[in-house]
């Protein structure tokens, strides 16, 4: 089997890709650095700019899916600028590659479209299944929903489409995690407001294993890519402290002080969503990290 991917050397890139090539999966990989592009026998790169409409349409060759994780990280300030990149960087890569695959002859069968559970509005309340779908106007559910319907057009071309709304992605190598530790390590870690907002992770070597379990087993529709037990705020930073060994006992951080800090994004850090990983879990599909206690102490622990 071969399949395309963008996104290739994104934190989830790299882990899937590592993963796909173990279980003897080829992968082409499109990107927009030229000197990023390699070429062994598995891993093959191929120059793409979705900005510009350009793509090396030999791509496609022998590829049967599409994993498609390009996107413009929306872990930096949202600036206007910014907000468009991080809408354009989505819906123009899907359009590209929709198009190409529209004009070109190929044997793709199956896209799977990385998603987010920003989806979901903010709420202490509700347990997010992925038939809810009352979302709303805040600019990520926005993006979100504008990013799922990029991935429904490939359904035209009669190809299956699979979207994993994806949580807080626990690495150790990039991502959130390694924020969240620096001030605990400092012995000045603090829950964000009272703590108690509900935050639904998942272990980066789950997520891999998720997007080789939807390209397995040819799934199509929505699936949750979060484990079983989301955490409380105030649990997950007092759990990384109680592992490397440092207090944890300042107040919860308001808002305000981290809007000053970092404008409109601080919204992330405070807003809850407690999330259903069911549907995927009735699939067939296991996760080697369903407890928050051991993904940290996997993670942290090395």
């Amino acid at each position: 089997m071969k399949v395309l991917i963008t996104g290739a050397t994104g934190l989830v890139g790299k882990a899937l890709t590592e993963l796909l090539l173990q279980n003897g999966i080829k992968i082409n990989y499109l990107t927009t650095s030229k000197n990023k592009i390699q070429y062994q026998p598995n891993y093959q790169g191929f120059f793409w700019d979705p900005a510009s409409g350009i793509i090396d349409e030999s791509c496609l060759l022998g590829v049967s899916a599409i994993i498609n994780l390009a996107g413009s990280s929306i872990g930096k300030r949202w600036t206007s600028q910014n907000k468009q990149e991080i809408v354009e960087s989505r819906i123009l890569s899907a359009n590209l590659l929709f198009t190409t695959l529209r004009n070109n002859p190929h044997q793709v069968k199956q896209v799977i479209s990385a998603s987010a559970i920003g989806i979901y509005p903010d709420s202490r309340k509700n347990y997010y299944t992925e038939d809810f779908t009352d979302f709303n106007d805040s600019f990520l559910s926005n993006v979100v929903v504008k990013w799922e319907d990029a991935a429904h057009q490939f359904e035209r071309l009669q190809i299956k489409v699979c979207k994993l709304r994806i949580g807080l992605v626990l690495s150790d190598k990039d991502g959130a995690l390694p924020k969240i530790i620096k001030p605990i390590k400092l012995g000045i870690g603090a829950p964000f407001g009272d703590g108690n907002q509900m935050q639904s992770w998942i272990h980066i070597h789950d997520l891999a294993n998720m997007f080789l379990f939807a390209l397995q087993h040819k799934l199509s529709g929505t699936y949750n890519a979060v484990a079983p037990n989301p955490v409380p705020n105030k649990e997950l930073s007092a759990m990384i402290a109680d592992i490397l060994d440092k207090p944890f006992f300042l107040p919860g951080i308001p808002k305000i002080i981290m809007r000053l800090l970092l404008g409109e994004m601080h919204t992330l850090l405070y807003e809850s969503q407690n999330v259903s990983s069911q549907k995927i879990s009735s699939m067939g599909f296991h996760f080697q990290y369903k407890s928050i206690h051991k993904a940290l102490q996997q993670l942290l622990l090395k």
